[in-house]
């Protein structure tokens, strides 16, 4: 938790980190909503979605990883991962000793751009040209996410 909270948390139900929190959730909701379906688009579970997006940050990543970063259980990772494989997704290889190296397909790649090119076209009609600001929020968002995934270990 921040140093000083009082003013950011409030008495308001946790005042502006809170409405930070619930906008968030919300746009991610309405942005998913939004993401095209179709046979150019392998469809994911919320599980799946959640271990694609640390197998494309972190290619090679082992199997534990995956769970700690997402915060999920081994269990259903391995499960996800099953799943994964079976739509061609990802792929998993032995690394020296007993490890496991997870690491997103072309396939997964080609999936990707096509989600990435239609959230960009669907912010653009909505944002139009203020870029600046994206890349604000991008940054805010971004530190964000590297000290929630990090915050077990101590370090980005």
């Amino acid at each position: 938790m921040p140093r000083d909270t009082k003013d950011a948390v409030g008495t308001d139900a946790g005042g502006p980190l809170a409405d930070l929190a619930d906008l968030i959730l919300n746009v991610g909701r309405l942005v998913r909503a939004r993401t095209p379906e179709g046979p150019q688009v392998v469809t994911l579970t919320e599980t799946e979605r959640q271990v694609m997006r640390v197998v494309d940050l972190y290619p090679g990543a082992a199997p534990s990883e995956i769970a700690r970063r997402t915060r999920l259980q081994r269990t259903n990772v391995s499960t996800a991962l099953r799943s994964l494989e079976a739509k061609g997704m990802v792929s998993r290889a032995a690394t020296n000793g007993r490890g496991i190296a997870v690491r997103p397909t072309e396939r997964a790649a080609a999936n990707l751009r096509v989600l990435r090119a239609a959230w960009a076209q669907e912010l653009a009609v909505i944002l139009g040209d203020d870029l600046d600001t994206v890349r604000k929020c991008t940054h805010l968002l971004s530190h964000l996410e590297q000290r929630l995934t990090a915050d077990d270990q101590g370090g980005p």
